[in-house]
């Protein structure tokens, strides 16, 4: 639960898109809460295991995830920049099907590309094992523990979020939240690399 409270790249995503409209925040939310379900196989398989040994594997996770936040900070600018519409408008057009789908697909990709999504499978979940028991049964447990955990935390931040989005509605306003989470999701990106060993 710690681990929710801590915001974070998801955070910063799923609180952008539930400003626009409570299905696209929710759609953010269930796409990041998937690509947690694919760590979770993946540790239970054993494969993450494999990629923290493997320092290349591991980099390159680490790059395509601060490479993919980066565009998406500057696809945030950009959209910021170039957004005139009544915000009738903009709620009708982000409550379309491939609009819900982007903002899955944006949610899966940001959590999928989170290096630390693979950490906290490897030195979390080991800490709740019991090494006499199977390790993938527990693994799996735990996980499914953690992402209905994370559905919850993420209906109450999508509900907070569209209460705000009330102050939002102004464009000055909603212009300069797009300007604060475009910078930060650019910043996370730019931290993932910088903490990179050479």
């Amino acid at each position: 639960m710690l681990a929710y409270l801590i915001p974070g790249p998801d955070f910063l995503l799923v609180s952008r898109y539930a400003v626009q409209h409570r299905r696209l925040g929710l759609a953010a939310a269930l796409g990041a809460q998937s690509g947690l379900c694919i760590h979770m196989l993946t540790a239970a398989l054993g494969l993450s295991a494999i990629a923290a040994r493997s320092a290349e594997l591991f980099m390159l996770i680490r790059w395509a995830g601060a490479a993919y936040l980066i565009w998406m900070g500057l696809a945030v600018l950009y959209s910021s920049r170039s957004q005139h519409r009544s915000a009738q408008a903009d709620a009708q057009e982000n409550i379309d099907a491939t609009s819900r789908s982007r903002a899955f697909a944006n949610g899966f990709l940001c959590n999928l590309l989170n290096p630390k999504a693979v950490i906290f499978f490897l030195s979390v979940l080991p800490q709740f094992i019991d090494p006499t028991v199977s390790a993938a049964r527990q693994i799996l447990i735990l996980g499914v523990l953690d992402v209905l955990i994370g559905v919850a935390w993420w209906w109450g931040v999508v509900i907070l979020m569209e209460r705000v989005a009330q102050a939002l509605r102004r464009p000055r306003i909603r212009q300069w939240w797009d300007w604060v989470t475009g910078s930060l999701m650019i910043g996370a990106g730019a931290l993932l690399v910088r903490n990179s060993p050479s």
